[in-house]
């Protein structure tokens, strides 16, 4: 493909999932168009070239966007300022989609499928509104689907909770691994339930190939990917395996967080989403196994250590040891 059929615009690079599709494209061979509502916090790899603007400058977006094949709508507001701000976005980003006739790309999650979602998760389960999160979540990809009849191709990437990538923000580096270095990790709930994980280079490089296959997708398309499916036991050994020593375990202390949640709204957005810990689930990637073929999935130990070491996490002796 030429220079003009192989670029990307990346809205929110300065963001976790931002910056692992703004590196992975760059890798591929993209020209990346890393937009930042203020100057960048990192160094731009070579491929990528900046463009600072707020996201609701929809006419700033289209002006720079109109070569772009891609778009990622990489943008993450503030946990507790979802309702405030993703209709807005959502807005401005679906306009950008229309004017440029790019392939709008969203990274999901599995908030859409309500507290009690199953234990195997399809693009076909159906998705239940009962959560302030699933409802907004729901609305957004509904918007694209509509937009379909406005000439708007797009992709919704579902994947579980990110492990890794640059800048602070998931549960391993907010909460489980903070007494890492006195030997102890918190888990979020019970031992034996399954909890879907991304690796954030893993998902970024579906991205990419995702997106070199653009050219098969037409409409509203939805896709699955697995990543890590871990129960509490396996992701303990797998980070007793990362950090090369023996690590208690703590319990999540939800009470805590429901005695202080009327004044935190963090924490309150925070509890309501705990049934994610008490309810086993796994992503089904079958579907996007059948446009990529086989996914990327770095070795679980390995992804730890990386997200740890990315944080500054590693007790100091494993930090100065050779990789997993």
């Amino acid at each position: 493909m030429s220079a003009l059929k192989n670029t990307v615009m990346i809205l929110g690079a300065n963001g976790r999932i931002g910056r692992a599709t703004t590196a992975a494209f760059a890798q591929a061979g993209w020209r990346v168009i890393a937009q930042t509502r203020t100057p960048a916090r990192y160094a731009l790899p070579a491929g990528a070239e900046p463009l600072v603007c707020d996201v609701l400058d929809t006419a700033a977006l289209i002006a720079a966007g109109q070569n772009a094949d891609v778009i990622v709508n990489a943008i993450n507001p503030e946990y507790t300022q979802w309702e405030k701000h993703l209709p807005p976005i959502t807005a401005s980003v679906l306009q950008l989609a229309k004017s440029t006739r790019a392939l709008l790309m969203l990274p999901g999650n599995v908030y859409n499928y309500g507290r009690e979602m199953p234990s195997q998760l399809l693009e076909t389960t159906p998705q239940v509104a009962n959560t302030s999160k699933a409802k907004l979540r729901i609305a957004l990809e509904s918007q694209m689907q509509a937009a379909a009849a406005q000439g708007v191709n797009s992709v919704v990437i579902r994947a579980g909770d990110f492990l890794g990538g640059e800048g602070a923000g998931t549960w391993l580096d907010q909460i489980m691994a903070k007494g890492l270095k006195g030997g102890s990790v918190t888990y979020m709930g019970p031992m034996d339930v399954a909890h879907a994980w991304a690796y954030l280079p893993d998902l970024a490089e579906v991205f990419v190939k995702v997106a070199e296959r653009r050219d098969q997708l037409s409409g509203f398309n939805a896709f699955n990917f697995e990543g890590h499916t871990l129960t509490g036991q396996q992701f303990h050994a797998a980070l007793e395996q990362a950090v090369g020593q023996a690590l208690r375990i703590k319990q999540m202390p939800w009470w805590l967080f429901r005695l202080i949640s009327p004044v935190v709204p963090l924490l309150r957005a925070l509890l309501e989403m705990r049934y994610l810990w008490n309810r086993p689930h796994q992503l089904v990637d079958t579907k996007l196994r059948g446009l990529i073929g086989s996914t990327p999935r770095t070795e679980t130990a390995v992804a730890l250590r990386e997200a740890l070491a990315a944080q500054g996490l590693l007790p100091a002796k494993v930090a100065a040891a050779q990789p997993v």
